[in-house]
């Protein structure tokens, strides 16, 4: 296989994982409401952040994942706990056998009980992996879509651990379907290039905006050239209608409209709910109940039908054996596959090619810090090597904490555009990491100095 070739000639026993540091990274997003919804109503977008070394290479892989402030602590130390898997180990053959590399890392046989491939431990993992694809890609000069849209179906394959999936899609099941896209790749990538991929935003319709901000920032996008927006709802109806009608006067009915309610709701009550906002013809309602409850997104996706709204979640699904059954299940309309909440590029690959298979468009869940750096990658891998089509499909943008990043997403007329740097967009800015370096950068001193004492 061709890309593992060129590894083979590029690296060798020497070159191994020799250093990791996790770090505790927040912003106090809190402050201005950004990112509040029905459920977490002051969000300090964090990440526990990943710096691995590889002894013999300049190349430094960074990776993190997403949290939302408090408890992000927690999941530095589950890094920690993880890396002495890690450190020590050849790179090449981590990366010529990622399946099985990514199999230990979650089968380690004391930690797993925390939560095989889930919780704290997966949210761990996934700063992991994201670091080990950030230097993949930087050692092969290629930002982390096209690594993966050079490989061949066999490798692209390889990197899955298709156990506890393979009753929904089995290794030579997922070969067909890569296989029947591989001829026509080349077309799609230039086609990714002159076109980008399009996207809805949700930076207007924080829950706790004001009307008015509303309506400026929908006016600002518009002007942007974004054509679907996203609101959150589930606090009270009556205040989801108003914040609904003041957006359909902005944008119009043309123009579409999401909804999502952060897993605000009972069943019957997401029911309700959206019997009352259906008048505003959202797209999807998103997350309308737990994230676990397969049965009642079934029937809530039934009963939504005569509405022609559609049900979209995945963003807290907490691995592939979860997507499995939602689309075992006709539970989903949209599949939002989450960057870091899943295992790392290796299960997002598999989550992909099952959607491809059950026939679900993938929609991936954004924003938070470093989220829309990161699937994008996803996304345009899915339209060259797996679906090969953006109908019915589009990525989330919250234009937040872009600034802090390397190589920030480039947005224009609604869509995002192919990232050209090496790596997987993770990289953090320095100045950034050592500011919001939680508790003892600049930014976080200044703000614990100023609250008063208990």
């Amino acid at each position: 296989m061709a890309l593992f070739k060129s590894l083979r000639q590029k690296l060798g026993p020497e070159n191994v994982v020799s250093e990791a540091v996790v770090r505790d990274i927040r912003f106090p997003t809190s402050l201005e409401a950004h990112g509040s919804d029905a459920v977490h109503t002051d969000p300090d977008y964090s990440a526990a952040y990943v710096e691995l070394r590889v002894s013999g290479l300049e190349a430094v892989g960074h990776g993190h994942t997403f949290t939302l402030g408090r408890g992000t602590e927690v999941v530095v130390s589950a890094v920690n706990a993880l890396l002495p898997l890690v450190v020590g180990r050849p790179l090449l053959g981590i990366l010529t056998d990622f399946a099985g590399f990514w199999r230990g890392l979650t089968n380690e046989s004391q930690l797993r009980w925390l939560g095989p491939e889930k919780g704290v431990t997966h949210l761990a993992l996934s700063a992991i992996i994201n670091s080990l694809w950030d230097v993949w890609g930087k050692i092969e000069q290629k930002p982390v879509w096209k690594l993966l849209a050079d490989m061949t179906p066999e490798e692209t394959v390889s990197l899955i651990d298709f156990r506890y999936i393979s009753d929904a899609v089995s290794k030579e099941e997922a070969l067909v379907i890569l296989r029947e896209k591989f001829p026509t790749r080349g077309e799609r990538e230039e086609r990714a290039r002159r076109e980008g991929y399009p996207l809805y935003t949700t930076s207007v319709g924080w829950l706790g905006y004001s009307d008015d901000k509303i309506r400026e920032l929908c006016s600002r996008a518009l002007g942007e050239g974004i054509t679907q927006f996203k609101m959150k709802v589930g606090v009270n109806v009556e205040d989801d209608a108003r914040r609904a009608q003041v957006i359909r006067d902005q944008i119009g009915w043309e123009r579409s409209l999401m909804m999502d309610a952060n897993q605000r709701w009972d069943t019957d009550e997401a029911l309700a709910h959206m019997t009352r906002l259906a008048k505003f013809k959202p797209v999807w309602i998103e997350e309308p109940t737990s994230p676990d409850d397969i049965l009642a997104h079934a029937k809530i996706r039934q009963a939504l039908r005569k509405f022609g709204i559609g049900v979209a979640t995945g963003e807290h699904a907490h691995n592939r054996v979860m997507f499995k059954q939602f689309l075992q299940a006709e539970a989903m309309d949209f599949c939002q596959i989450d960057a870091c909440r899943l295992g790392g590029v290796n299960e997002l690959v598999a989550v992909v090619i099952m959607a491809a298979k059950f026939g679900v468009p993938v929609c991936p869940h954004a924003g938070g810090v470093g989220l829309c750096e990161y699937v994008q990658h996803l996304a345009f891998f899915d339209f060259i090597c797996v679906s090969g089509t953006k109908d019915g499909r589009v990525v989330e943008f919250v234009d937040h904490l872009h600034e802090h990043f390397v190589e920030p997403v480039t947005v224009k007329g609604g869509c995002y555009w192919l990232p050209g740097r090496p790596g997987y967009s993770g990289e953090m800015l320095p100045q950034s990491l050592d500011e919001h370096e939680y508790p003892h950068g600049a930014v976080w001193k200044t703000i614990l100095e100023s609250k008063p004492s208990s």
